[in-house]
């Protein structure tokens, strides 16, 4: 299905949502037959900012052993797909941050050329989802990178309805990642990939 695809999974969590849906277009990454990297970005919130929120600190500790995401994965990827929860209806600080970093690659074209994609957690619905991803693109149309979103081109996505890309509600932390979320975000990545696929055997 691939020529020899390496995808990059880059994203931010604060108590687990967002790492949950990386893991999850991780794992569909190795399925179609890429090498994938799964790497969250470094946080920027105080120690003390985490210690007081019971799932934070949580997830801060359970997710220790993932690696810290550096400019050179996105240098090495044929594909990215970013995620974040969404705040105030953008995207979180600590990505974009780690996207901030990027301007060495982006001045020296290294970030033109290659497929991107995201997706995003809310705490409530319409809490942001579109407006997240679409803040999120705007960088890549920086970049010279090439958007490949789902659209509406499987029938899970008129099931999720979010044609920007994967997207879930948590409710406040109740609403576990469902089926809906992980089938949207299987199609995704396979989605990604293909095209991904497509582009380097061309080129």
């Amino acid at each position: 299905m691939t020529t020899n695809v390496k995808l990059a999974v880059i994203y931010y969590s604060s108590t687990g949502f967002s790492a949950e849906i990386a893991k999850e277009i991780a794992a569909a990454g190795e399925k179609a037959g890429a090498e994938v990297r799964l790497r969250k970005v470094a946080e920027l919130a105080p120690e003390a900012a985490i210690a007081s929120n019971e799932a934070w600190a949580a997830h801060a500790a359970a997710s220790a052993d993932i690696p810290v995401a550096q400019p050179s994965d996105v240098e090495w990827a044929d594909a990215v797909i970013f995620g974040t929860p969404t705040r105030f209806g953008n995207v979180s600080s600590q990505l974009k941050q780690f996207i901030d970093t990027l301007g060495g690659l982006w001045a020296a074209g290294k970030l033109a050329d290659k497929v991107y994609s995201g997706f995003v957690t809310t705490a409530t619905a319409h809490g942001g989802q579109e407006s997240t991803l679409l803040a999120l693109y705007n960088s890549i149309h920086h970049f010279g990178g090439l958007l490949v979103v789902p659209g509406y081109t499987d029938p899970v996505k008129f099931v999720d309805g979010n044609p920007y890309g994967t997207s879930h509600v948590d409710a406040q932390g109740t609403n576990a990642v469902d089926e809906t979320a992980r089938n949207s975000a299987h199609h995704q990545t396979e989605r990604a990939i293909r095209i991904a696929s497509a582009l380097k055997s061309g080129l």
